[in-house]
């Protein structure tokens, strides 16, 4: 019975060391929110882990596309930087080459350069998107799925 005692007073202690609920926390590894089918083709999932915060002045956002999905081409007023979290992704800038990015890989596409991403044809991605806040996503073109086969063969076969 003390044994009993005294452990519900050491747990009821340290209760008050326990982390202040007055703290901001999110997590990165929620799936998110299945985005809406506007700018892609396939199946994707978004989480804004930081957004619209006015002091830091940029976002981030993880992103999580299954095999066989990708985004319209595109561009935005500020930098942006992809850290490929887990997975596959081919990504391609317009008038480069494209270029398939792994798990580790980190890229910044510059200010208003038009470019496009996505899952591979066999692998999800998962990143986080660092870029600016303010001004939203320019969507410029769409990549067809006959544009993304083409890629994805010329890719896989390197």
């Amino acid at each position: 019975m003390k044994k009993s005692i005294l452990t519900l007073f050491i747990l009821a202690t340290m209760s008050g060391f326990s982390q202040d609920s007055e703290y901001k926390v999110s997590s990165y590894l929620t799936e998110g929110t299945k985005a809406p089918n506007t700018h892609y083709i396939g199946e994707a999932w978004l989480n804004a882990v930081i957004h619209d915060d006015s002091e830091l002045g940029y976002n981030i956002t993880k992103a999580t596309f299954k095999a066989n999905s990708t985004l319209d081409w595109h561009k935005h007023s500020s930098a942006q930087v992809l850290i490929i979290v887990d997975g596959e992704a081919y990504y391609q800038e317009r008038g480069k080459e494209p270029v398939i990015l792994k798990t580790g890989d980190v890229i910044k596409c510059e200010k208003n350069i038009e470019h496009w991403h996505s899952s591979t044809k066999v692998s999800d991605v998962t990143y986080l998107a660092l870029y600016g806040g303010g001004q939203p996503t320019t969507w410029t073109e769409v990549v067809t799925q006959k544009y993304y086969d083409e890629v994805a063969k010329m890719l896989e076969s390197d």
